[in-house]
């Protein structure tokens, strides 16, 4: 996956975003202990630290300046803000070369973009899903993020962030074996 990659995801969430309705903000995700206001507060709070650890600040040095609602009283306005920064913190000539530091460790900022781009590509079907919007994903950007996921998934799930993976047919379409892997049911 590539900056290219992390683009694409990021323009899948912005689409579902942008068709968040009002009396939907609350409703159910995917993710059980996120509502559709709570899972975009997730991607802005994702999204604000990209342009402070891209700069060399620590996670000690960021602290607690983005935990709780990132996205006051117009939270498109709240993600379009933190998408645009964090696009413009991995543009940035030579940013993909620098290390990061995050809460387990130093990491190559491609890889963190490629973390990123995961998250993005996944929550866009999630915020999809909640809210009744077009699910279908990307095909090339579903492919690389499921190939930079599979050698890891045992790792990922150690983690607890992600449902153990479910069962799919053998046939199953990327986007459904993608899903599987992070606990998801197409």
């Amino acid at each position: 996956m590539t900056f290219g990659s992390y683009e694409k995801a990021m323009a899948e969430f912005d689409k579902r975003a942008r068709r968040v309705a009002a009396d939907q903000w609350h409703d159910a995700t995917p993710c059980a202990e996120w509502d559709v206001r709570q899972l975009v507060n997730h991607l802005v709070v994702e999204q604000l630290w990209a342009p402070l650890l891209l700069n060399g600040a620590t996670v000690e040095d960021v602290g607690d300046r983005f935990d709780g609602d990132q996205l006051g009283d117009d939270p498109v306005t709240a993600w379009a803000s933190a998408a645009a920064a964090a696009r413009e913190a991995f543009a940035a000539p030579g940013a993909l070369r620098r290390s990061v530091e995050l809460s387990y460790g130093r990491r190559p900022a491609e890889g963190y973009c490629q973390e990123m781009t995961m998250d993005l590509t996944v929550h866009a079907w999630d915020l999809a899903r909640a809210i009744g919007a077009d699910e279908q994903l990307e095909e090339d950007l579903v492919s690389g993020v499921l190939a930079f996921i599979e050698p890891q998934v045992d790792q990922l799930v150690g983690t607890g962030l992600f449902a153990p993976p479910v069962e799919v047919a053998e046939d199953a379409d990327t986007q459904t074996r993608l899903l599987a892997l992070l606990g998801r049911r197409a």
